[in-house]
Order: structure tokens, then sequence, then C-alpha cells
């Protein structure tokens, strides 16, 4: 154990190297697409995958609260993909608002950002991020599921940094970026519905939430968690049309 350790912290630290970019053909493409969609929409295996969308949800709100200023105490996740952050800070309601709103676009975002990141070489990096952000989040998972679930996606990417090739590590990060865009769209449309068709749950809804906070109708906050969502479709959108271009300029 002793020697494991320092091996496993090099390995995180040597991932902030550019490497070079996996050559990724329209079929890889389609491959790595087709699988992540499967991951992200079949019940059995979504089940799993979702707490992972999960996680980032929530990873969202805490890295939202400590840009301004606040203070994370705790971030539970529970097995039927619902969780809760609780932070708090001085700039009160700005810093709730912007705290509480970060959750859905989040996954969005990350999965852009990877899908950039496998197609450009910065693979290592994003998983080297990755698995230091999740050690830091165990110090503020306060139940038994979170934990696994963290300790789960952070022996996940310390594996893929150990034993993958660069290639390998480009084709799981896009893998992981496109499911967490789906999984993004999947919970966008799961909140809606609490608003149409399951009011029963309305009270635990962020956009419900925002709206009692602002006075801002939670209609509008649903519309403005899609902005960036949809922003992060375009990003990866435009990051796989560039690599395509680039191979057959």
């Amino acid at each position: 154990m002793e020697s494991v350790l320092p091996a496993i912290w090099a390995k995180i630290a040597g991932g902030f190297a550019h490497i070079e970019a996996p050559s990724v053909g329209l079929l890889e493409l389609l491959a790595v697409t087709l699988v992540a969609a499967a991951v992200s929409t079949i019940p059995v295996t979504w089940r799993f995958f979702a707490l992972f969308v999960t996680l980032v949800h929530e990873l969202g709100h805490a890295v939202a609260g400590i840009m301004t200023g606040r203070i994370v105490t705790s971030i539970k996740l529970r097995f039927d993909h619902s969780g809760v952050t609780s932070s708090y800070g001085n700039l009160g309601g700005p810093g709730e608002v912007w705290c509480t709103f970060w959750g859905y676009p989040v996954p969005a975002v990350v999965g852009g950002a990877l899908i950039w990141a496998g197609l450009s070489g910065w693979a290592p990096a994003a998983l080297s991020i990755g698995a230091i952000v999740l050690l830091a989040t165990v110090l503020v998972i306060r139940n038994w599921a979170g934990l696994s679930v963290v300790l789960s996606v952070m022996a996940a990417s310390i594996a893929l940094l150990l034993l993958a090739s660069g290639e390998i590590l480009g084709y799981a990060t896009v893998f992981l970026g496109i499911g967490l865009l789906i999984g993004s769209v999947r919970d966008w449309f799961k909140v809606l519905s609490v608003h149409t068709s399951r009011q029963d749950e309305i009270e635990t809804s962020d956009a419900q939430i925002l709206s009692r906070f602002t006075g801002i109708p939670s209609p509008v906050w649903l519309g403005l968690f899609a902005v960036p969502i949809l922003g992060a479709w375009f990003f990866a959108a435009t990051s796989v049309h560039q690599v395509f271009a680039a191979a057959t300029a």
C-alpha cells in the first residue's frame, strides 16, 4: 500500500500533461455515441449511470456555492437518483440563487467539456481533475449511499489513468461526456414533468425553490436551465465538427 498510493498520486499529477489526440473516425465516434446513448437510456444501465449524473448535479451546486464564498457543509446522494447539497455563506439571497441554479445545467456543461477534452488530447487532465474533485468531495459526503457513489466513480477514474492507453482515455472521456449530455436532457424533462404532472413533488424542484427565493415564476427558471444545456450541446457539436474538419483539411 505504501508504494501504491504514491504511484496513484504520481499518475494523477502526471495526467495534466497534454497527449496526442486520439484519431477518431466517423465509425469510432458513432460507436462511442451509440454505447453512451444506450447506457443513458436503457433502464437497467441508466439506474446506475444516473447516480453519476446526480453526483455531477450536486457537485454543480457545491462548486457554485464555493464560487460565491459559501461553505459546503454536506452532500447527500440517494440510490433513487435524488440528492441534496447544503451550504451557508454571507451573500445570502444572491449566493443561494447562484448555488441553486447550477444543478441541472452542470452535467451538460461538464459533458461538453469532457467531449472537447477527449478529442483534443486533454483526457488525462480531465480525469485527473475529476479524481481530485472527488477526493475533496469525500470530506463533505454525509451518507453511505453518497460515499459509495463517490468512491466508485473515483476508483473508475484512477483505474483508467493507471491502466488505459491515451487513445482509450480519449474514447472513455468522450463516452462520459455524451452520457452526461444525454443525462442532462433526461433530468431536465424529469423536472419539467414534476411541474406538469407530479405536483406532489414540486416543493423539492430547484426551479420552485428558485421561484420562492426570487419571486420569478418557476417556468422561467426551467427555461433558464435549458440555456446552458443547449449551449453545452452546441459546444460539443462544434468540437466534433472541428476534429473532422481538421482531419479532412
